[in-house]
């Protein structure tokens, strides 16, 4: 399985740890390397990862990491970096397979909430989820973490940072397709930032964005210093 790595933004919020937030070290290895780590013990054999703000370290990083471990490592430039999310993963697209899994490179996570995405039933869904239906989770910030709100069949009805009703968080791993880079595209060309949460809704609006419960998994998005904090705690 082909995973995808969204590794170009500022991260200003964790600016006092590291000027490029992807190379902050965490108990002596690259925050990005532990996402690739945790990527590959939950089923990712090949990566795309877009880069952008400060991209010639990290791109020598990740050249260095992928020799080392003897697995590729595609780097993908996205020169429209300091615009939404989504652009780098339209940057992408011509690297990707038809299916491949997004990830982002300042979230960890518990290689089994991987394992169990890809295990999960088919669905007729273009893109499904990995949602965290604990909405007293310590580890989640709030004000910052995007929130879904589905139906009773799972189904995402609604995704943002700023939605008032809402009943699961996202954990920042989706199982995708190029459906998710189409409706990215529909959203800049309609005048929208181009966010990937803006073509989940897309792909909402026509019944085609699933969830997967990762239940009581461990994942944390290492935004700011608490988060990073949180991270030393507990990851090795």
């Amino acid at each position: 399985m082909q995973g995808l790595i969204v590794a170009a933004g500022q991260g200003t919020r964790l600016r006092d740890i590291a000027s490029s937030k992807p190379l902050a070290m965490l108990h002596g290895r690259p925050l990005i390397q532990h996402v690739i780590e945790q990527a590959r013990a939950g089923g990712i054999d090949e990566f795309v990862v877009v880069t952008g703000y400060e991209a010639p370290p990290l791109e020598a990083f990740l050249r260095r990491l992928s020799m080392r471990g003897g697995f590729p490592i595609r780097v993908v430039r996205n020169p429209d970096w300091r615009l939404a999310n989504g652009h780098s993963v339209s940057a992408a697209g011509p690297s990707l397979n038809e299916r491949f899994v997004l990830m982002m490179a300042d979230h960890l996570f518990d290689p089994l909430l991987l394992a169990g995405l890809l295990a999960a039933p088919v669905t007729p869904a273009e893109v499904t989820l990995a949602v965290d239906r604990r909405l007293t989770n310590p580890l989640v910030d709030l004000e910052d973490v995007t929130r879904v709100l589905t139906d009773d069949r799972g189904s995402i009805t609604a995704i943002g940072k700023l939605i008032e009703s809402y009943d699961a968080f996202d954990t920042g791993v989706f199982l995708a397709s190029h459906a998710l880079i189409d409706a990215i595209r529909d959203d800049i060309s309609a005048g929208g930032s181009g966010g990937i949460s803006g073509g989940m809704m897309r792909l909402a609006a026509k019944g085609l964005a699933a969830t997967h419960d990762v239940g009581d998994t461990f994942w944390l998005d290492v935004d700011d210093a608490i988060a990073y904090a949180h991270a030393e705690r507990l990851c090795a």
